[in-house]
């Protein structure tokens, strides 16, 4: 939101001092209107590709001193209008079960507000059930703010697309390449495969190193066995879903790639260190933070792992040791933090659900994931409130998580327009193209 307030201020002083120049942004497609059945020439590792900006943003310190300009902030403004209960249902994503409009996901639209919805292979009919579905819930959500439509897209073994659309190949295949170009082309297909069916946002790439063969969660959904390996591919799977206008979000943090333990059942434990973290695990999320050109990924996914020797009584999704700490102290990463499902056995053997969600608040998280089991996203969403009613958490706290949810939403230009059946043959040509 700065970039927008630099660029307000900047045009308010054109008249008075005839304009000035600053650093090009680099803003992101917008979902809506990705093409689909095209694929954009991929850059070299060398020589990223950047978006040209639409206007220049100043410097900022070429930006005049003007105590009494007050420039409007939308996202602001936008909260400004909003009831606690609203902004505590954009700190959710839900899902549901069923290929088709009901009375649940309305409910989660109408009545809990939730801020996004995931799909999952109990949602995703043929193509055409599938934009009926998402047309019929972007209308039910009406003019209100648009929803996030997720899923979580790889490719390989996790794919989510409908029966028509030819699947990708695990990530491990393209990794092997050891090629950016490869990386971004896969993140542009996946872009168009989501942006084709409505989806907005994708939980890709996986930026863990397969680096425990006994591991079975993530496998060959990694891009390869070492850093270096998942570095020269991963990060430029998210700037092609970036580019393609689908917000990515880089998982599983700080990497699930060296643990036994399925988090779907159970709380995997790794022992290392801050400094061995950084040594491996940690490489491909900060070169994925640190992105082209300063233009890093806007989302990371932490994941339900014991990082013992940092937090030995939490996971990394509750741990305000690993999410504020190490993720957005040490690496800098200010976007948006989400957790991965609070509904898997990593956290339910352990926490109530209501209690998790207020930990992952605390902890410094944004968007809690609740997937499953109907009634839970109430469950949680009420623990929330009351948190805020007994004085636990914030609203003031709860008002940072939201202006990073909704500045999202408006950066990648979410809206409620209805989407019309996509070209599964266009999309099948490209995916051949990639393999």
């Amino acid at each position: 939101m700065k970039k927008i307030t630099a660029m307000i201020l900047m045009f308010a002083m054109l008249f008075a001092a005839g304009g000035c120049t600053g650093d090009p942004a680099q803003p992101p497609a917008q979902a809506e209107s990705a093409a689909v059945g095209t694929t954009s020439a991929a850059p070299t590792a060398s020589e990223p590709e950047t978006t040209e900006p639409a206007e220049s943003v100043p410097a900022e310190s070429e930006q005049p001193a003007s105590p009494s300009a007050s420039a409007p902030d939308p996202v602001a403004e936008q909260m400004a209008a909003m009831t606690l209960e609203e902004k505590v249902g954009q700190l959710f994503i839900a899902g549901f079960y069923g290929t088709e409009d009901g009375d649940y996901v309305d409910s989660l639209i109408r009545d809990y507000k939730v801020g996004g919805l995931i799909f999952f292979g109990r949602n995703v009919g043929t193509a055409e059930e599938l934009v009926t579905l998402v047309n019929d819930l972007r209308a039910v959500n009406g003019d209100y703010i648009p929803l996030f439509f997720s899923m979580d897209q790889e490719g390989g073994t996790v794919e989510r697309m409908p029966d028509e659309v030819n699947s990708l190949e695990d990530a491990y295949v393209y990794g092997q390449s050891g090629s950016s170009e490869v990386g971004y082309a896969l993140g542009q297909v996946l872009a168009h495969e989501c942006a084709a069916f409505g989806f907005n946002l994708d939980f890709a790439p996986s930026l863990d190193i397969w680096s425990n063969p006994e591991n079975t969660v993530i496998g060959t959904r990694a891009f390869g066995t070492t850093a270096e390996a998942v570095e020269a591919v991963g990060p430029w799977a998210a700037y092609g879903l970036m580019d393609g206008g689908v917000i990515p979000v880089v998982k599983h943090f700080p990497g699930h790639g060296d643990t036994a333990v399925d988090s779907h059942v159970g709380l995997p434990t790794v022992s290392k260190t801050v400094d061995e973290l950084l040594a491996s695990e940690l490489i491909p999320f900060q070169s994925a933070i640190k992105g082209r050109e300063g233009a890093g990924v806007p989302a990371v996914m932490v994941a339900h792992i014991l990082m013992s020797a940092i937090d030995p009584d939490h996971p990394a999704s509750l741990s305000p040791a690993v999410v504020t700490g190490l993720l957005r102290e040490q690496l800098g990463f200010d976007g948006v933090v989400f957790t991965d499902d609070l509904t898997m056995g990593a956290i339910t053997e352990h926490y109530g659900l209501d209690e998790a969600a207020v930990l992952a608040l605390e902890a410094g998280c944004d968007v809690l994931l609740v997937c499953h089991n109907e009634g839970d996203l109430a469950l949680a969403r009420q623990a929330v409130l009351d948190a805020v009613s007994s004085g636990r958490l914030t609203e003031e706290r709860i008002d940072q998580s939201v202006y990073r949810v909704l500045s999202l939403k408006q950066d990648y230009g979410l809206t409620n327009n209805p989407i019309e059946m996509p070209d599964v043959q266009a999309l099948n040509r490209e995916i051949a193209a990639l393999k």
